[in-house]
């Protein structure tokens, strides 16, 4: 009997292309969304939380430093699973998927959600070019 030993990360190959692991194709619909569309998606979607939080409190005051991460929370968490992805997603052809299919569900954006506000876990990415927050929540996001 050969001695076997057991197969460890470094002994992996690495990917040809973000998403290979996943099953996912290099490029074209639902391919992994690369980095320029996340940060445009990200930037799009905060804007549109500031601009929601300044009609209910002024830009100067310390209710609007609360106020906008709460709507930007809200935002992620209503359109994730009845438009497919956020606003920002959405606008510049992003779609976030489940990894097991089907419809991304309730909890899936609330776990996403929370851990993209935490910061951190968005900034930790694998070689699929998937977050950390993406990661935990078992979803995706690709081209639409």
């Amino acid at each position: 009997m050969p001695d076997a030993k057991p197969q460890t990360s470094g002994d992996l190959q690495p990917n040809r292309w973000p998403g290979e692991r996943l099953g996912l194709p290099a490029s074209g619909p639902t391919s992994v969304g690369r980095v320029g569309r996340r940060l445009a998606a990200i930037a799009i979607d905060w804007a549109s939380a500031m601009l929601i939080a300044l009609l209910f409190t002024p830009y100067e005051s310390t209710a609007y430093t609360w106020v906008t991460p709460l709507v930007f929370a809200v935002l992620q968490v209503v359109f994730i699973p009845t438009i497919g992805g956020s606003i920002g997603h959405r606008l510049v052809g992003l779609h976030l998927a489940p990894l097991a299919g089907g419809w991304v569900g309730p909890w899936r954006p609330v776990v996403r959600t929370a851990l993209l506000m935490l910061v951190i876990p968005a900034l930790i990415w694998d070689a699929d070019q998937r977050g950390f927050h993406d990661k935990i929540a078992g979803t995706v996001l690709v081209r639409a």
